[in-house]
């Protein structure tokens, strides 16, 4: 049996202090995500091996100013450092402070301090501390917080075996204490330290103050807790801002007994003169919309290859299958239903990773604020509130983390609108149906040889996509009235080179969950289609070849073209063929065929399906394994017109209809748990349905 101590230690600080680059410095790979118990807010937690004798569970908690919270998130943070018999009650905390903007920082530690937790200081980002100019007395801010201290730069690495010697020597309470209760409270204080047994004053102090928000409290803990504030005459929040204007009277007299030297007022200079163009009120957009052009042309120019290479790998590897395997239903599924299937969305990991390394690229080097920023003056034209930025941006990862992350915007009219609209915003989900669809009926030609007509049609569609969510935020402002006015409040990082590990990590953590959370549903849809499109009425399937041989009797047909018509003929005639025939006629106007038709229900389930639905129906409607996704489409042939199936007018139809339809069961699903009820998931539903649909049918009959 081991001897090894376990800690569990939580990483805690406000946005943008470092916490993400020190948990990832820690863990490395060896992290995972989750949700908080009984909340979908994800965990963070990983791995650490602090020295010889000490393992570490990392918990790395979302940003926090105080713990006066005001979002969801905070909440969470201030539910795990408040309850002793949680499963995440950390055994030592690490406060990461940014130590060229300390004074903010500090007020969250001393709260933790009153609280009698064993708490670190690890002062972050020594490097722009020492570029400013600043100069600390590092034992002399240790002794005056009466916490260890640990310097560290988390993106580059250095300081932190110290701050793992001091988490695995065993860190004790700091003995100080700023939080002293006003007269008139002890009373309460005492009543409230009596029935609970806490550590400290000021954790009575704060089960006074948020008891309702403490969901750990029982409901009679609740009732004592009031009773006790009303005979008392304690007021919720009644003593919150002169306990912040205490706390940072008592921060100031410690920074003034251990700055050496103050950071000169110009140090962020570079920082102020690329803000004066990067938030311009006109530069700021043009290059905004440059960098986004950029993008998208890269995509595809970085792309191609090794989508390329994928899709052939995959059919080959089908061909392989379906010529070595033995003859049965069994192997016919892996060969023609699974193979396929997974391939379809293999296939697009290289544009997913692209994607995200200049998204981490952007975050990394502070710009993403900025966009939240000079974005937040044109959300406000649309009745949006200037928070409503943060989920919009991330609907471009995935709507439903987005929808969730719009507990952040206080106003629950604000809130509304942005959920609703959220799910316009093209996820990382619709990529793969925008790659495909786009690489088949957008010519692979470059303007000027360089800028590519595939980059400008994959922008066009996001554009589009942003433009139907501001329409609809005005329609809804109409509906739903909004009187208040909320404010984006954020500290700008400075400009820093990015940190590619940290690029790194996130393009394999984003990468990896696209494909394993896509994985499971396509396997699932893949075998259900398979077995769809495999069986059917058993005299029509049993009759196929004597009905073929009929139709084709003064045809001179190959063996291949033969059994190509009889494939295609069962496929038609199977369930799946039939329930495609059922809801023809009513997507026909579009330009789609009951082919089409089953593509768009299964991916409802989650809209990368699409790609692998029609890579396993067009397997299954031919004789040839040895062919691509792109060249199966390619070569499908519309019975009516004796040309193309996927024409410009199709696929550009496709493609419109996918931009503004609802991205999936899970988004609606998420809808319903945030806005309790489902009057608005069924609204967004058909809204977004009758917009795709009429939208689809326009664009296909002026093109056709």
């Amino acid at each position: 049996m081991s001897d090894k101590k376990r800690l569990k230690i939580a990483l805690v600080g406000k946005p943008n202090s470092g916490k993400s680059s020190l948990f990832n410095q820690l863990t490395g790979l060896n992290q995972k995500i989750g949700n908080f118990p009984g909340i979908t807010v994800d965990k963070r937690t990983g791995a650490c091996q602090l020295d010889e004798n000490t393992d570490a569970e990392i918990i790395d908690l979302p940003g926090i100013y105080s713990l006066y919270p005001r979002t969801l998130d905070e909440k969470i943070v201030v539910e795990v450092l408040t309850d002793t018999n949680g499963t995440d009650y950390p055994d030592c905390i690490a406060v990461i402070a940014d130590a060229t903007n300390l004074k903010n920082s500090l007020l969250l530690l001393t709260q933790l301090v009153d609280l009698q937790l064993p708490v670190v200081l690890a002062l972050n980002m020594m490097d722009l501390a020492a570029r400013s100019g600043l100069s600390m007395d590092i034992k002399r801010l240790s002794d005056e917080l009466g916490v260890p201290v640990a310097m560290i730069n988390a993106r580059e690495g250095r300081g932190i075996d110290s701050l793992k010697r001091l988490l695995a020597k065993g860190v004790k309470p700091s003995v100080k204490k700023v939080f002293h209760p006003v007269n008139g409270v002890e009373a309460a204080l005492e009543e409230i330290n009596s029935r609970f047994k806490l550590k400290s004053a000021y954790e009575a102090f704060q089960y006074l103050q948020q008891s309702e928000g403490l969901k750990f409290l029982s409901a009679q803990d609740k009732v004592f807790i009031k009773d006790v504030a009303a005979r008392n005459k304690f007021f919720p929040h009644k003593y919150q801002g002169a306990e912040t204007i205490h706390r940072y009277e008592f921060i100031q007299k410690v920074l003034d007994v251990t700055i050496i030297k103050s950071a000169r007022k110009d140090w962020k200079g570079a920082s102020t003169k690329l803000d004066r163009i990067l938030t311009h009120k006109v530069w700021g957009y043009l290059i905004f919309f440059a960098i986004l052009f950029l993008i998208f042309q890269s995509l595809f120019a970085f792309a191609q290859i090794p989508m390329d290479a994928i899709d052939r790998g995959f059919a080959g590897l089908s061909s392989y299958l379906g010529k070595k395997l033995p003859e049965g239903p069994f192997f016919e599924l892996i060969s023609s239903g699974i193979v396929p299937g997974i391939g379809g969305i293999i296939i697009f990991i290289p544009l997913i990773a692209i994607l995200f390394a200049f998204i981490s690229i952007l975050e990394e080097t502070g710009y993403m604020s900025r966009v939240v920023f000079l974005m937040d003056k044109i959300m406000r034209k649309f009745g949006l509130s200037g928070r409503s930025v943060v989920p919009l941006i991330s609907g471009m990862a995935c709507a439903i983390p987005a929808i969730m992350a719009t507990r952040t915007i206080d106003n629950w009219k604000d809130r509304l609108i942005t959920i609703f609209v959220t799910p316009f915003m093209s996820c990382s989900a619709r990529l793969p149906v925008f790659g495909i669809l786009v690489a088949l009926i957008i010519p692979k030609e470059r303007i000027f040889g360089l800028i590519s007509l595939q980059g400008i049609a994959l922008m066009s569609l996001y554009l589009l996509g942003f433009a139907a969510a501001m329409f609809s935020a005005l329609l809804m402002k109409a509906i739903v009235r909004i009187k208040e006015r909320s404010y984006l409040i954020m500290e700008m990082p400075t400009y820093r080179m990015p940190k590619w590990s940290n690029v790194g990590f996130t393009i394999v953590e984003k990468t990896k969950a696209f494909v394993m959370e896509a994985g499971k549903v396509i396997i699932a849809v893949s075998i259900i289609l398979w077995v769809l499109a495999s069986y059917g009425p058993a005299d029509v399937m049993n009759n196929s070849r004597k009905v073929v041989s009929e139709q084709t009797m003064n045809m001179r047909l190959t063996e291949k073209e033969f059994e190509n018509r009889v494939a295609a003929y069962k496929l038609e005639h199977s369930y799946a063929g039939t329930i495609g025939k059922w809801m023809e006629p009513i997507i026909r106007p579009l330009g789609f065929d009951w082919k089409i038709g089953i593509a768009l229900i299964t991916s409802f389930a989650a809209r990368e399906v699409f790609v692998s639905t029609i890579a396993t129906i067009y397997s299954l409607g031919s004789s040839d394994d040895n062919v691509t996704i792109k060249e199966r489409l390619k070569d499908e042939i519309n019975p009516e017109t004796g040309g193309p199936r996927f024409t410009p007018a199709v696929g550009f139809s496709l493609l419109v209809f996918y931009t503004f339809a609802m991205q999936c069961m899970s988004t609606l699903a998420v809808v319903w748990r945030e806005t309790k009820g489902w009057k608005w998931p069924l609204a967004q539903l058909l809204y977004m349905t009758a917009l795709a649909y009429s939208s689809a049918l326009i664009v296909y009959q002026v093109l056709s």
